[in-house]
């Protein structure tokens, strides 16, 4: 039997369901696949992008619902020095590394550790030395969870076994609120409380400067469609923002989106520095479940996360964890109606 043929076996899919909230789950990738909430009247609908197979998943570009690692976001060169040893990447994006690699955390397999399907499911992978470059064993769990009746939390740690090294985590779900086969959401109001981004160069990689987003297409201090202001910047939504916040202790607001016709919120708590939004701009005839097709704005990705390319700008938040340190990482996510 090859490799592949055993990991295949080794797949499998997951309920978690409390009254009329649902998720479905996949432990390739630790993905959700489906969040199924109800809308203003009652009516049930799957409010994220996904696939109907596990050959989709394993061809995806897109990372729909994954957990990215071991560093999500971008790595400038596909390369950084730690403790005066360069560690070489793959360059899976324009000579960068994105999300962890050629095959990051999205593209294993990873172990159910424990389920109870009306509370959560804890999916657990050990991260190799060496492997997509990064030095060290990882030992790596996400958990999804109900809390209450109408709240996801996700809680990501990450313990490095021998060596230090980089980990940013991240949660690549794309949200549509008024249902994953409704069209785009340009007319969905988002709310993101960070008043700085951290520019990019024409890769997309940080420049290491901070930048208000006063005066510009990517203030969200304040409610506003997400089409209010999209077509001044080139085509889409893709950017990291700094959060306002002191630090990673306690969770704090990062951000609301709303949809006016289904009457959809959704509220994001984290105890990350930044998050990433993204409009999948890059999204076109993308063949989702339901028979769905996914055009260019059919979602948004919300990815709390360390700010991108830390491990080559010292002015960053630093993303490095020792032997004997824990990387913590929580969201929370609530839905209301009305």
């Amino acid at each position: 039997m090859s490799k592949a043929d055993e990991n295949y076996k080794k797949i499998g899919f997951y309920e978690l369901k409390r009254g009329n909230f649902k998720l479905n789950l996949t432990n390739y990738g630790a993905t959700i696949i489906s969040v199924i909430i109800p809308d203003k009247h009652g009516n049930l609908a799957d409010v994220v992008l996904g696939y109907d197979s596990i050959d989709s998943y394993m061809n995806d570009t897109c990372y729909f619902g994954a957990l990215i690692g071991r560093v999500a976001n971008r790595i400038g060169g596909a390369q950084f020095t730690l403790d005066g040893k360069t560690y070489k990447l793959p360059a899976n994006d324009h000579g960068n590394t994105l999300h962890g690699g050629t095959r990051g955390f999205s593209d294993v397999v990873w172990t159910v550790t424990s389920y109870h399907k009306n509370s959560h499911i804890t999916f657990s992978y050990n991260s190799f030395d060496n492997e997509e470059g990064f030095p060290g064993k990882l030992e790596v769990s996400v958990t999804y969870m109900f809390i209450g009746t109408n709240k996801l939390g996700v809680k990501m740690i990450a313990k490095p076994v021998d060596k230090a090294t980089p980990v940013n985590l991240a949660q690549h779900t794309y949200w549509n609120l008024r249902g994953h086969n409704s069209g785009d959401i340009l007319s969905h109001i988002v709310q993101i409380f960070g008043s700085k981004i951290t520019p990019v160069d024409k890769d997309l990689i940080p420049t290491g400067k901070f930048q208000s987003v006063k005066g510009t297409p990517y203030d969200f201090l304040e409610p506003k469609q997400v089409g209010s202001q999209i077509h001044d910047l080139p085509g889409l939504y893709d950017m990291n923002y700094v959060l306002d916040k002191s630090g990673q202790e306690h969770l704090s607001k990062v951000a609301v989106v709303r949809d006016p016709v289904s009457g959809r919120k959704m509220e994001l708590w984290s105890n990350q520095l930044g998050v990433q939004y993204y409009t999948s701009g890059m999204l076109k005839d993308t063949k989702g479940k339901d028979g769905a097709i996914y055009h260019k704005y059919a979602g948004i990705a919300l990815e709390t996360q360390g700010f991108p390319d830390s491990v080559n700008h010292p002015n960053f938040p630093s993303q490095i964890v020792n032997p004997g340190e824990i990387y913590k990482h929580y969201m929370v996510y609530r839905f209301t109606a009305s």
